[in-house]
């Protein structure tokens, strides 16, 4: 169901402080928190004694203490104390996730922790360049399975009915899309030549006039994202184009981090090339691109209900080329993955 060997958001950074709480991810209950140096800790959230969460024990300097009988685990997931006079059982212990902290937020590592290599994050251009703004918002929860979510972000054509009052322009109806299949992903772009800007762009463009537009839709397995969005003033764009002085770049970052089968995290943020201290040019973006991210959370989630209960077959039309091509590829490391692991288990 899930690739294990990867790296998924589990927090925004502020999120994981000194207090012990539970996040799932993958279907599996993890308790984070920080070490008494700023570190991070994620730990298999279940005593092995009778399996009350972790979380819900005391932190301890460096160590958790289960709520129940006491036993004291270490940061690397081993029990150190255990009541009663027998010593401490030699499977009193429990999983530790490798965490890493970039871009303010938090990676989890859920497979085989000897494969963890931060080198892996995805890299997020730009993101400490002062030439570039910031704009982000709150984590968000959604009630359908993360494909879902991944089919959305390889789809520039439902802007055009989806949202319509911000990224929405007759173009996205109707221009030919094109798909190229990465080593870690697929991208679905096209350029859009000599049309108005859309609501949202329009109010950010430093140019008067008509724009070509670059969509370009990429996810990468397992579920992250980057959609680039380039407005430059018409005559100026397509994949040769010398691109206008004053072209407006946004690209936006998506991580979506399933919870379990039916629900799924969903943290984003977005850079820009223009106005990168400009506070309220970065809260208005930060509240429309919310606005149109509520827009999808309300068509996936009952999108979610529509296919689990189904009562006749679904049919694919030929926009969905990029998102069956994402799907295929990942099904086929998820199978490969659980082979090698069944091979290593016997």
């Amino acid at each position: 169901m899930f690739l294990k060997n990867a790296w998924y958001v589990a927090a925004w950074d502020h999120e994981i402080t000194r207090e012990l709480q539970q996040i799932t991810v993958l279907g599996e209950k993890i308790c984070v928190f920080r070490s008494e140096s700023g570190e991070l800790v994620g730990l298999e959230d279940a005593c092995p004694h009778r399996k009350l969460p972790l979380s819900k024990g005391r932190i301890k300097g460096d160590t958790v203490e289960c709520g129940y009988h006491g036993l004291t685990f270490n940061c690397v997931g081993q029990c150190v104390w255990a009541p009663g006079s027998g010593g401490i059982p030699s499977n009193a212990k429990v999983h530790a996730y490798p965490l890493h902290e970039k871009y303010g937020l938090v990676w989890i590592w859920m497979g085989n922790p000897a494969l963890a290599d931060p080198a892996d994050i995805f890299e997020i251009e730009n993101y400490d360049n002062p030439a570039w703004g910031i704009n982000r918002g709150a984590a968000m929860e959604l009630d359908c399975n993360y494909l879902l979510m991944c089919d959305n972000l390889l789809d520039p054509t439902h802007v055009a009915w989806v949202h319509q009052s911000s990224f929405a322009a007759d173009a996205t109806k109707d221009t030919p899309l094109r798909i190229t299949k990465t080593d870690d992903g697929v991208i679905v772009h096209r350029w859009m030549m000599d049309h108005e800007p859309a609501p949202f762009y329009k109010k950010v463009v430093e140019f008067e006039g008509n724009c070509d537009r670059l969509q370009h839709y990429e996810v990468r397995y397992p579920s992250h994202a980057l959609i680039k969005a380039v407005f430059t003033p018409a005559g100026t764009g397509g994949p040769d184009g010398p691109l206008h002085e004053n072209t407006f770049i946004m690209d936006s970052y998506n991580f979506m981090t399933p919870t379990d089968e039916g629900r799924t995290r969903y943290y984003w943020f977005q850079l820009r090339n223009i106005r990168p201290d400009d506070e309220a040019l970065s809260k208005m973006m930060s509240e429309d691109v919310q606005h149109a991210f509520e827009e999808d959370r309300a068509v996936l989630n009952d999108v979610q209900k529509g296919m689990a209960n189904k009562t006749s077959p679904h049919i694919d039309l030929p926009i969905d080329g990029g998102q069956l091509r994402f799907r295929r590829q990942l099904q086929a490391m998820i199978n490969e993955e659980q082979q090698v692991d069944r091979q290593m288990a016997e």
